[in-house]
């Protein structure tokens, strides 16, 4: 049985760019739905084709703005739901309110886990999602989760350079696993930067661990949110005679001001991927490259359909 009669994605529109290219990788037509928002603010969907019994799939990074895009996936897999669907899959590649995973002091929350539950209580069977700001956020689920990692993409094109005299450097020790893996997929050396964060976005680099002086650097997060540790990496990494900077990263979320900060820094290159809605921001930020991740995301489901290992895609 082709794709076309059996799997079913359709978007919040959140990201329609990599939807669409999702759909052409997988050969399948966009999945036909009407959503609009009344006067006062409140989302309608229709899910406007049969599904009963299909597998359906919800491509929905819940990017800016968080809250209506996290919503609208909410209701995506409500309606999907009671149209008789015969599987639902969230489809998030960028996992909005992650870092909101523990409570750092007294009479916080905890929204990590309140929107795992709010995708599992609106009836998703699945989860697929992308470099999460700490894995063991898989565990908030009770439903199965797929974490994909753009480790091998931005690795893969990294390759085509010449990399003598390359460093990679993880902004802080909590991202060392992550840098290891691209040190090592690079076959390049480690360097680590020693921070403490006195307050959001706001950090203080103590100590640079490894040898970077002479080097040129592949600077490597999940994600650049306003660039402020990013930019204060960079300086830091600048003062002890790095020559020229490149930062990496999944999730390229430049909240305001981080176009200006970056302009502004010592950063060379930016190069992330197409996991949230790119256009606007490469406006703003000339040096950003984006690197699609349609084709990892789109093997993805059709492995899921085909109930086939997902795994198999990060084996070397």
């Amino acid at each position: 049985m082709k794709n076309e009669d059996r799997i079913k994605v359709f978007s919040g529109g959140s990201n329609h760019d990599l939807f669409s290219e999702i759909c052409r990788y997988l050969n399948v037509p966009e999945g036909k739905i009407m959503m609009t928002t009344f006067a006062d603010g409140e989302i309608y969907c229709r899910i406007e084709e049969s599904v009963r019994g299909r597998d359906t799939f919800i491509i929905q990074p819940t990017c800016s703005p968080a809250n209506e895009n996290l919503m609208k996936l909410l209701i995506i897999i409500d309606a999907l739901k009671r149209a008789s669907a015969g599987s639902i899959t969230a489809v998030v590649p960028y996992f909005g309110y992650a870092r909101q995973e523990k409570k750092a002091t007294g009479r916080e929350p905890i929204t990590a886990k309140l929107v795992a539950n709010l995708i599992t209580t609106a009836g998703a069977n699945r989860v697929v999602t992308m470099d999460m700001h700490d894995p063991a956020l898989q565990g908030f689920f009770d439903i199965p989760v797929d974490h994909l990692s753009a480790i091998q993409i931005l690795a893969s094109h990294l390759l085509k350079r010449d990399l003598h005299n390359y460093v990679v450097v993880s902004p802080d020790t909590g991202g060392v696993h992550r840098a290891r893996a691209f040190a090592k997929r690079l076959e390049l050396p480690l360097a680590i930067m020693d921070k403490r964060r006195p307050e959001p976005n706001k950090a203080v680099i103590m100590n640079v661990i490894g040898e970077v002086s002479g080097k040129n650097v592949f600077i490597i997060d999940d994600m650049i949110d306003t660039a402020g540790t990013m930019v204060q990496v960079a300086q830091a990494l600048l003062e002890r005679g790095v020559k020229k900077i490149t930062a990496c990263c999944t999730h390229p979320v430049l909240s305001d001001p981080a176009s200006e900060r970056i302009m502004s820094s010592s950063i060379t290159e930016i190069i992330a991927t197409d996991s949230l809605y790119t256009v606007e921001r490469k406006k703003k930020l000339p040096i950003l490259e984006t690197l699609s991740v349609a084709p990892l995301i789109g093997e993805t489901i059709q492995r899921i359909f085909d109930k086939r290992s997902v795994s198999e895609l990060f084996i070397r």
